[in-house]
């Protein structure tokens, strides 16, 4: 899909929010594999990746939000706070890093190193 993306508008910033997987948490026995797998198609097609650690998430949840038994929703919401987070520069006036090309050249050294670990202060 993101290969298909890429050919119809090359000239186009794209960013993927990737959640990758962790052995503690894995829910199923592909969930490596497809990262694995992914991971070439991120590299040559993404223009920015914002990688989400799923352990990470999972401790969030139990540690900070005290939630024993995280639910998927509870996941998603987590993801979509830091989702809004990271493009609030795009929807907002400023100076620094509004659009997402200002942003790949503020943060990206080489194109094929456009991987970010985010944070998310209140709740790290």
């Amino acid at each position: 899909l993101i290969s298909k993306i890429r050919e119809e508008f090359p000239d186009r910033m794209m960013a993927t929010f990737s959640v990758m997987p962790s052995p503690k948490v894995s829910d199923t026995v592909v969930e490596p594999y497809n990262a694995t797998l992914s991971v070439h198609q991120l590299v040559e097609n993404s223009d920015e990746t914002f990688c989400i650690d799923n352990e990470a998430l999972y401790d969030i949840c139990m540690r900070t939000l005290k939630l024993s038994n995280p639910s998927y929703t509870d996941l998603n919401h987590l993801v979509s706070a830091v989702m809004s987070g990271v493009t609030t520069c795009l929807r907002f006036p400023g100076q620094l890093n509004s659009d997402l090309r200002k942003l790949a050249v503020n943060m990206v050294p080489f194109p094929r190193l456009h991987f970010f670990m985010v944070g998310f202060a209140p709740l790290t």
